[in-house]
């Protein structure tokens, strides 16, 4: 076999998935990305190429358990959908064998594409998001959770304008509005999608998934593209899923996303290029004037 994931040593984990791929023989290789966990690609000639998720980041491991069981559920539940997700195939949830808590699952073809901002590209990841929405869970599927947590509302020393952020924290000390709930990936942007040429061909990460509102998915996404972009991106796509699917927005889960952005205390911020940052300010101050 010969490995590059890096300098720790996966030895057991890549045991028990070849184990479980019946192929002792292949290649592995470390994807790029991956806030949560560590990604390995495993081929061989004996199986279909295959991705090992270690949940090896904190806070994440500490639950991993749950989280990798949710994964693995949901993609079962969705192999008989027409949402190009990987499919479960084998899970170690409390990293008895692994070290960590892990889950196989087949490799997709294609790859992110964080640049695109086309308007086409940009219909299809509304088209995408809404036949994720549309989506009739068969299994229990747990109620969303908000991760703009009131220990964050606090004004980050980067900031521009403090009374914008502090009206945010205002704002979402209050009721969020009335929703329809729906299925939701919860955390869908443009690192989670996968493309080959002009065609999507896999959505993945599904840890996270929930019943909640759809403009919580349409939020999340819009927040990516602003960092990644601009605000000129962002309602673009925003305004192609209200085009598709006819649902009007909500501008308060805008507001809770960009604040789910913000590190709780004591942790170091996931963005740290000044220019992201003052995007993700900008955000905020397109999105808030929105909800009076």
């Amino acid at each position: 076999m010969r490995t590059d994931p890096g300098t720790v040593d996966w030895s057991a984990a890549l045991e028990w998935a070849q184990e479980k791929l019946g192929d002792p023989a292949g290649d592995v290789r470390r994807l790029s990305g991956g806030w949560t966990s560590t990604m390995l690609a495993i081929s061989g000639d004996g199986h279909e190429p295959a991705v090992l998720r270690l949940m090896t980041n904190e806070p994440w491991r500490t639950h991993g358990e749950p989280l990798t069981t949710r994964e693995s559920e949901i993609q079962r539940m969705l192999a008989a959908t027409d949402v190009p997700a990987p499919r479960s195939l084998a899970l170690d949830a409390t990293g008895e064998r692994c070290g960590h808590p892990a889950h196989l699952m087949t490799l997709l073809p294609g790859r992110i594409e964080p640049q695109r901002d086309d308007a086409a590209s940009l219909v299809r990841f509304a088209e995408l998001l809404a036949s994720i929405h549309a989506i009739e869970a068969t299994i229990d599927v747990r109620s969303y959770q908000s991760w703009a947590w009131e220990a964050k509302f606090v004004v980050p020393a980067w900031a521009t304008d403090a009374g914008l952020w502090e009206d945010a924290f205002a704002l979402l000390r209050g009721e969020p509005p009335a929703y329809e709930p729906c299925f939701i990936h919860r955390d869908f942007q443009p690192r989670n999608v996968l493309w080959d040429r002009d065609e999507i061909t896999g959505v993945v990460d599904w840890v996270e998934t929930s019943i909640g509102p759809a403009w919580l998915d349409v939020a999340h996404c819009a927040t990516n593209l602003a960092i990644m972009h601009s605000n000129e991106v962002a309602d673009r796509f925003a305004d192609a899923y209200v085009t598709t699917t006819g649902r009007p927005p909500q501008p308060y889960f805008d507001v809770m996303d960009v604040v789910g952005f913000l590190p709780p205390p004591g942790r170091a911020s996931f963005i740290t290029d000044p220019a992201e940052l003052a995007r993700l300010e900008q955000r905020l101050a397109v999105v808030l004037p929105r909800c009076r």
